[in-house]
């Protein structure tokens, strides 16, 4: 299974941006899947995770303000970001969350938020 995250960009704080993350091969709907983001210098930090029947759960820092999504039917896990914050930026990647099943990071997607 490959991973492709796209739909990062350049927006001011309180704009929006949606990520979409596609995964190829087999068994993506069993897959406890996540959005991480890493900043250069810091771990990569795990902000949002969608179980294969839709359970979702979030970090603090972007609970009420991000919604993980996913579409098995394509293969596909989005996240929806509102009211971004500067202290958002940074790379997003998509793979998931049990390390057994985790795949090869992909390049994820530049997220930037200007203040």
């Amino acid at each position: 299974v490959q991973l492709q995250a796209c739909g990062g960009g350049l927006v001011q704080a309180g704009g929006s941006l949606r990520l979409s993350c596609v995964a190829s091969g087999s068994g993506f709907r069993s897959r406890h899947m996540g959005w991480y983001r890493q900043v250069p210098g810091k771990e990569r930090e795990l902000v949002a995770t969608i179980t294969g029947i839709g359970s979702t759960n979030y970090a603090d820092s972007v609970k009420g303000r991000f919604t993980i999504s996913r579409d098995n039917a394509k293969n596909t896990v989005n996240l929806q970001m509102n009211g971004l914050k500067p202290e958002d930026t940074a790379i997003y990647y998509c793979n998931a969350v049990s390390v057994s099943q985790r795949q090869p990071w992909g390049q994820g997607t530049q997220v930037t938020v200007s203040s």
